[in-house]
């Protein structure tokens, strides 16, 4: 049963989005059956997964608003290697007719329901602010992955996060929990950078995550190229970083109970989607 996380922190700049893309190229690569959700309205995780934001017909937009079953959405993204459901700048409009639509904070949790089963992970790549359509994604995983550049007002901004996400799971979602938080752009050499990794770590124990995503020039790169790091420099550092991103996350749930479907009302027998190509 495929367990939702939500990549998301409500500071921009800090790696979201490309956590995002290589962690689920990562999985792929390691034989999981991954859906990535573009929920941002710049289709950052579109563009770089190599589909082109504004050439795709249906996006996150018709599926929230109610225009598009999800099985219509849903694309393979062959240069990444796994399904995606796009988004590009329609997301904007979602904000603003969302607010007069019943459960709509729950919008996305009723359509992956029908996916679910489909996928080993399913990654939500959030906007960068506490909007309707990061409250969505909140609404429908099981967990948060919160990449977290190791500088002094990332922490500022993390207590305002974790502080939203304790109101979703109490008034959404109680099954919400935080996955992890990851290190991004990483400099062992930069001494500021040590203290606050030490202080994560104090506060937050084994939820910090041991892998750490060090500075790259492969993985600042290979967006432009429309490519994971892991199809366009295999041998990075970046690349090397996410594979064993991949592999930590996996260990942690191996063990883990099995995650709870989540079914919607009117949801239709099992369907098996497959967007991978038959060899």
């Amino acid at each position: 049963m495929g367990r939702i996380i939500a990549v998301t922190n409500q500071k921009g700049g800090v790696g979201k989005t490309t956590t995002s893309i290589n962690f689920a190229a990562s999985m792929a690569e390691s034989g999981h059956r991954v859906l990535l959700v573009d929920l941002d309205a710049q289709g950052n995780a579109t563009m770089g997964s190599g589909i082109n934001k504004n050439e795709v017909i249906k996006t996150g937009y018709d599926l929230l608003l109610g225009h598009a079953e999800i099985r219509d959405v849903i694309m393979y993204a062959p240069d990444a290697g796994y399904d995606l459901l796009p988004g590009n700048s329609d997301l904007t409009a979602a904000e603003v007719e969302l607010m007069d639509r019943d459960n709509r904070e729950r919008r996305l949790r009723s359509a992956l329901a029908y996916v679910q089963r489909d996928y080993d992970v399913i990654i939500i790549d959030c906007p960068p602010s506490l909007s309707m359509l990061t409250i969505n994604a909140l609404a429908a995983a099981h967990g948060v992955f919160i990449p977290i550049q190791c500088e002094y007002y990332a922490l500022e901004g993390l207590s305002a996060l974790l502080e939203t996400i304790e109101q979703v799971r109490i008034a959404v979602n109680p099954e919400l929990e935080i996955e992890g938080l990851l290190r991004t752009m990483y400099d062992m050499r930069n001494n500021l950078a040590n203290d606050v990794s030490a202080q994560l770590q104090q506060h937050f124990g084994d939820k910090v995550y041991r892998t750490i995503i060090p500075r790259n020039v492969r993985l600042a790169e290979a967006p432009s190229h429309g490519l994971p790091v892991l199809r366009y420099d295999r041998s990075s550092r970046g690349a090397t970083a996410y594979l064993a991103l991949a592999g930590e996350y996996v260990r942690r749930h191996t063990t883990a109970q099995p995650v709870q479907e989540t079914v919607a009302d009117d949801a239709p027998a099992e369907q098996p989607v497959s967007h991978y190509p038959t060899i």
